[in-house]
């Protein structure tokens, strides 16, 4: 693979189905995410419903999105028990970065959040115009995970500047 330009319904395509078959450990940040559903053979099922079934596996998944997202995420969630328990999940309202990292082995860096017009199954007259990288390519892991990682920590925590708006702040 190395670096693999990814648009439109690739996205969905190549990098959201990926999500299912991760292992070990599966890092999402966005900016914005709403109630994204996923194929489930012939039929869909809440993209939380996948996260569940990775829970259930041992995956690790850590989230960090910068805003509450609305109610039928929180009634989808709500569905699924096991996400309230070990789902890993973090607010930061300065998050705008939009990444996938599958088992530190692969990454999606773009523009998509985790939206059905982002990401998900939206048909292409209904889709945003996205475009990202999905690389296998060791440099850009690692550069993806410490950006990803740094704000999982908290290290920009005390200088942020957006205090005010940050209901669990690390720092």
């Amino acid at each position: 693979m190395s670096v693999e330009f990814v648009s439109g319904k690739e996205h969905y395509d190549n990098v959201i189905e990926r999500v299912a078959s991760v292992k070990k450990s599966l890092w999402i940040g966005t900016a914005d995410i709403k109630d994204l559903h996923v194929k489930d053979g012939t039929r869909t099922k809440p993209f939380l419903g996948v996260l569940a079934d990775l829970l259930k596996r041992g995956v690790e998944i850590r989230l960090i999105h910068a805003k509450e997202p609305g109610p039928a995420f929180r009634e989808d969630f709500d569905r699924y028990p096991i996400l309230k328990t070990g789902l890993e999940r973090m607010l930061c309202p300065r998050v705008h970065f939009k990444m996938l990292i599958f088992d530190f082995e692969t990454a999606y860096i773009g523009s998509a959040n985790l939206t059905g017009a982002g990401i998900g199954m939206k048909s292409s007259n209904r889709r945003n115009f996205e475009a990202g990288i999905l690389t296998d390519e060791a440099p850009l892991i690692d550069a993806a995970c410490e950006q990803f990682d740094s704000v999982w920590r908290g290290e920009h925590c005390t200088r942020c500047g957006r205090r005010q708006y940050c209901t669990d702040p690390i720092k």
